[in-house]
């Protein structure tokens, strides 16, 4: 399945949650932002959330995401440096796009500038002592070496990033989050499963890939 139908999926659940869950203009751009990404990031393991197949249209929305994500990521850098204000809702949605961009690249560069993401993460976590934030950076450092549809696709990443959206809750106290992240999450393997080469749910203990026909 492509990356812009697991999108798309994510996007689904985002508003589900902002329908279910209490409403604000900042809330609801989190839980999109947090569906939307978890629905995406099995694949940080993949050469191209966006497209596999090259044309010029995929060209110029990867470049459009890239700079989107650049943008919103120095315009929180100048809220904090300059104005000394943190907006958390801002900080997860430029953080998201950021790693949306980077990762629609391809090749060894976007995956050396994710590890780099991924870098960044673990150390502002560590500096700020948020331990979900260490894990979040390790999962994106780590997932884009990986082969494909190997561990990012097992119960174990569920399971990883289901942790990583229960302490995004905490931090937060936005209701839901760690729900929203793990359906995103749950959505990106169901839907590869339905695909003809399935999903090793519990590789390395079991070598086979589980396919709904």
């Amino acid at each position: 399945m492509t990356g812009k139908s697991h999108l798309a999926i994510g996007l689904g659940i985002g508003a589900i949650a902002c329908a279910y869950y209490p409403f604000s203009p900042s809330n609801a751009a989190v839980y999109l932002s947090v569906a939307g990404f978890s629905a995406l990031s099995a694949d940080l393991d993949g050469p191209s959330i966006l497209s596999r197949k090259i044309t010029k249209l995929s060209k110029l929305l990867r470049q459009l995401a890239l700079w989107a994500g650049i943008a919103l990521a120095a315009g929180m850098a100048y809220l904090l440096l300059a104005l000394n204000r943190f907006d958390f809702a801002y900080a997860i949605c430029a953080t998201v796009a950021l790693l949306l961009g980077l990762i629609a690249k391809q090749g060894a560069i976007r995956n050396a500038l994710v590890s780099l993401i991924g870098g960044a993460l673990i150390f502002g976590g560590w500096r700020i002592g948020h331990p979900w934030l260490i894990g979040l950076g390790a999962f994106v450092a780590w997932a884009p070496w990986l082969k494909h549809r190997g561990l990012t696709h097992t119960v174990w990443a569920v399971a990883a990033w289901g942790a990583i959206g229960y302490g995004l809750e905490r931090q937060s106290g936005i209701e839901g989050l760690a729900a929203v992240a793990v359906a995103g999450y749950v959505s990106h393997l169901l839907a590869d499963t339905m695909t003809p080469s399935g999903v090793k749910w519990i590789y390395p203990l079991y070598d086979k890939s589980f396919k709904l026909r």
